[in-house]
């Protein structure tokens, strides 16, 4: 990218004054240590004594550099990513109550295997890891594009429309960096919120559009699934509560309902 002279100037100042400084405080450091072991010798005499402790801080030097940047950091930067997620989470929860579950159920009837998908997504209160591990496999080997003409196109991109500034207000969260998949969730359903607003009329399209939209709705659903189970197995192993209500009236059951049976 191009600078201007003054701009080159400015940056290169900064750079100096930033790396000037680095500089100043290692060699103050440094002259510290060294006036303080001249401290030491002028009353003890013993440079023997002062070579045997410098030698031994030197060889700690590396474990020591491998216990506090290695270990702790790692262990403190684990700990703030799982705070973090935690939160995020809350983010997801809140998605598939304005957002997610609606499109969960609007979209599953135009897929030709919808049978199966629910087949294999009916979960429950007895599901295990290894099953939605399972389901999540199944979830992203999906194929075949959805009926658009199974598909109510007005009303999914009215229901969109309304919920255009709660997708942008999740998109502006700068947590969504640490949760890349849900990030590309958001992104995928408000590419398909534009390209059905684009549309004044989505009657009639012609046929290679009705397969561009059609490939936009695979994505979001296919997205949607994976995210969806990864929510579940969260609210499964923190919040059975919260799980509870979800494995009875998720849409991939035959008879899904709120009721406590």
């Amino acid at each position: 990218m191009y600078r201007k002279p003054a701009d080159n100037y400015c940056y290169w100042r900064k750079a100096t004054k930033r790396y000037l400084t680095f500089i100043i405080l290692a060699c103050s450091f440094i002259a510290l240590s060294a006036l303080i072991y001249f401290i030491h010798y002028a009353i003890f005499h013993d440079v023997h004594h002062i070579f045997i402790y410098m030698v031994g801080d030197l060889a700690f030097l590396p474990l020591e550099v491998f216990l506090v940047i290695i270990v702790v950091e790692r262990l403190l930067t684990r700990r703030e990513k799982q705070a973090i997620m935690q939160k995020l989470n809350m983010v997801v929860g809140v998605f598939f109550s304005e957002v997610g579950n609606e499109l969960l159920q609007r979209l599953l009837g135009s897929f030709n295997k919808n049978n199966a998908i629910s087949r294999n997504l009916d979960v429950n209160q007895n599901w295990t890891h290894a099953d939605f591990k399972k389901a999540t496999a199944f979830a992203q080997a999906i194929t075949g594009e959805p009926d658009c003409g199974c598909l109510d196109l007005d009303g999914l991109k009215k229901f969109l429309v309304q919920k255009r500034q709660f997708l942008l207000a999740l998109l502006e969260n700068p947590n969504l960096l640490e949760h890349e998949l849900f990030t590309d969730l958001l992104w995928a359903t408000f590419h398909l919120t534009e390209e059905l607003e684009a549309r004044k009329s989505l009657t009639d399209m012609p046929q290679a559009d009705i397969k561009h939209i059609a490939g936009d709705i695979q994505r979001v659903y296919r997205q949607l699934i994976v995210e969806w189970l990864s929510y579940v197995e969260h609210l499964k192993s923190k919040y059975p509560y919260l799980f509870s209500l979800v494995a009875r009236t998720h849409p991939f059951q035959e008879h899904p309902s709120p009721v406590v049976t």
